[in-house]
This record gives C-alpha cells, sequence and structure tokens, in this order.
C-alpha cells in the first residue's frame, strides 16, 4: 500500500529513501538503549548514525498492529508532500520489518515540553524566544492548513511534538495521527484522538474533527509557554487542574502576571505579553467556530516579533489588529493523567465525555 502511494508521488521518489533492516541496525548500533531519546505509548526514538556519518532519528513502533500500520501509511504520505524548514523532514523508511521505521531528520536541542518543564532548561526560553518558537509553530499549522495542495490537520499538536535545534527553530513533528481535509469540507468525523489533556472539547464531544482542533491545541501550548504550568496537573487546585481553565479565569480576573514564568517578564514587554495572553485566549474558546483561524494567529505572533525588533517603527494598523479578543466561555478537563497519556474514543460514548467533562457552574 504504502509502495504504491509513494508511486503517487514523484517528489518523493526522489526524496524519501528505502532503507534496509541491517543498514538501521548499524546505524543504531543494534537498537542500543544508550541510542534511544525518548519513549512514549507509540513505541521508541533512536539517534542513528548513517555511514556518512548523518545523525537521524529513527521511530520504532511498539506493536505492529492494523492501526499502527495504517498510523505509520499515513505519517509518510502526508511527511512526503510537506517541505517547510519547521517541519520534521522524513528522510525514509524501512519497510523490511514486522514493525514500521521511520527515519526523520536528527534534531539537536530536544522537544519544547523539556525546555518548558526542566528547570536547568527553563531559563533559557527568553521571552524573544518565546515569541520566535510560538510563532515559527502558528506559522507551520497555517501553511499545513492553507497551503499543501489538501489542508492538513495534525490533531496533536503538543509541546512534546514541537522540536527546538540549536539556534531554538521549531520543528513540528508526529504526524501519526494527522489528517487530510479535502477542499470542499469544513470538518470530518472521525474517532477522537490525540493527546487527552490538549484535546479540543468540542471535538472530543462531536467527534467533528476541524481546523480549529489545532488551533485550541495550540492555545494549550501558548499558556503551557507563557507559564511553565502542565497542561493538567494535580498540584493546582481541583476547579483549575486544566491549564485552559486555569489560565483563561487568571487572564479575565487581570491576574496574568500572577501566573506568568518570572524570568520571561520585563519592562518592555508587558503590552507583548498581554497580547499574546488574550490570543491564547481567544485560541481556547469553547466553541470552534469563535476561535480564530491558524492564519490570523500567525499573522498576529508576526507583527509583535515586528514591533519586538524594531520598537521604533510600530505600525498603528498592527497594533489595533492586537486588541484583546473578547471573553468567551473554555470547558475544563478534570482528568489525571500522565504526561504520554492519549485518548482514542469514539465519540458517541456519552457516559465518557460526562464523566471527563464537567463545566464550572458561571457555565464556562
Amino acid at each position: 500500500m504504502l509502495q504504491e502511494h509513494i508511486l503517487n508521488h514523484r517528489r518523493s521518489i526522489e526524496t524519501t529513501k528505502i532503507f534496509s533492516n541491517d543498514k538501521l541496525k548499524k546505524a543504531t548500533n543494534n537498537y542500543d538503549e544508550s541510542r534511544v531519546l525518548g519513549k512514549g505509548g507509540y513505541g521508541i526514538v533512536y539517534k542513528g548514525v548513517l555511514p556518512d556519518n548523518k545523525e537521524v532519528a529513527i521511530k520504532k513502533s511498539k506493536i505492529c498492529d492494523k492501526s499502527q500500520i495504517e498510523q505509520f501509511i499515513n505519517e509518510v504520505i502526508l511527511l512526503i508532500q510537506i517541505n517547510h524548514r519547521n517541519v520534521v523532514k522524513l528522510i525514509g523508511c524501512c519497510l523490511e520489518t514486522e514493525v514500521p521505521l521511520l527515519v526523520y531528520e536528527f534534531v539537536t536541542n530536544v522537544t519544547l515540553f523539556d525546555h518548558i518543564h526542566d528547570i536547568s532548561r527553563a531559563f533559557s526560553l527568553s521571552w524573544e524566544k518565546c515569541l520566535k518558537i510560538a510563532t515559527e509553530t502558528a506559522r507551520t499549522l497555517a501553511y499545513l492548513h492553507s497551503e499543501t495542495s489538501m489542508p492538513i490537520i495534525h490533531r496533536d499538536v503538543k509541546s512534546t511534538n514541537i522540536l527546538l535545534d540549536d539556534n531554538y527553530i521549531a520543528k513540528v513533528a508526529d504526524f501519526g495521527v494527522s489528517r487530510l481535509i479535502a477542499l470542499d469540507q469544513t470538518e470530518i468525523t472521525t474517532l477522537v484522538q490525540g493527546t487527552l489533556k490538549y484535546l479540543d472539547p468540542a471535538y472530543f464531544q462531536t467527534g467533528q474533527l476541524t481546523e480549529k482542533s489545532d488551533v485550541y491545541n495550540f492555545g494549550v501550548v501558548l499558556a503551557e509557554l507563557l507559564t511553565g504550568e502542565d497542561a493538567i496537573s494535580t498540584n493546582r487546585p481541583e476547579t483549575y487542574k486544566s491549564l485552559s481553565i486555569y489560565f483563561v479565569s487568571a487572564v479575565k480576573a487581570d491576574r496574568l502576571f500572577d501566573i506568568l514564568e518570572d524570568h520571561i517578564v520585563n519592562e518592555g514587554n508587558i503590552e507583548p505579553l498581554k497580547e499574546v495572553a488574550n490570543l491564547a485566549k481567544g485560541c481556547l474558546r469553547l466553541r470552534g467556530e469563535d476561535r480564530p483561524a491558524m492564519m490570523e494567529v500567525a499573522t498576529k505572533l508576526e507583527g509583535l516579533r515586528i514591533m519586538e525588533k524594531h520598537p521604533r517603527e510600530k505600525d498603528n494598523q498592527i497594533t489595533q489588529g492586537m486588541e484583546y479578543l473578547p471573553d468567551t466561555p473554555t470547558l475544563p478537563f478534570n482528568i489525571d493523567n500522565g504526561a504520554s497519556s492519549s485518548v482514542s474514543v469514539v465519540s458517541g460514548h456519552d457516559s465518557m465525555i460526562n464523566q471527563l467533562l464537567k463545566p464550572l457552574d458561571d457555565g464556562r
């Protein structure tokens, strides 16, 4: 099936290599434990070194079942159509093994999640770097939604799927559950998939997947980047275990600067921080149709970066475009789950939804 798809995409023949199992074994020293870059519910990622000394990341699924084969093929098909500097490049794959193997470019500086939540790394994320990473990620998602031959919904945007290189250039990764959307469609009904603590509540309730689900995910990442808080945390009060609820409540109550990471705040960036916080709040609106499009988010973040670089050249039109977004409700996830927990449930299971989604008393 994969070979058939590859033949249908001329660019993939030119750029996507088919690796032998022996070559990848040698590249990873027979998948030595010391070569492990990361582990998750999907499997393991190893660092490999090819004969030409090129460093690569090799993704090896844990179990080979039908759904994983489909995700493997899905990821290859999508990535061979994407050519963007902020998307992790697929170099090739191995078709010989029972367990699918994907070979990616090696990104040197671990994940955004690591930089946010590892105390030894967190202080390296200055305000300028945070804004740069947010802008590059938003621009990439806008590209996927608006500039590919068929719109692509990532469906699992989270800080562990945003890699950083030595220059803090953001690279969006992991397209295993992503979906192509026909140009004449605005939404598709699908099995609910993604990481639970980032999941769009509207998508969870209805199973209707739209580009606005990525917008919600990105809003959670923005809140995570600004506060240093995890998307779901038992260290916060029960009502605020969900970062989206905690963050939006603080912005509404004018307590934003009580929850921001201290090291990103300085006298010169108070207003831009407010603008980004309100943009995040808009992304976290309960109803997808009330959220901004990813292109709008990217444009606003680009405008803020321009103002940061050239403060004397602030354009009134850009400033006016940064007005606070109106208050709208969000819905909490009162869920205990680990960093790598993910959800794959049929949207019609009302009892599951009722258990996981508990609106606040004020109707948010």
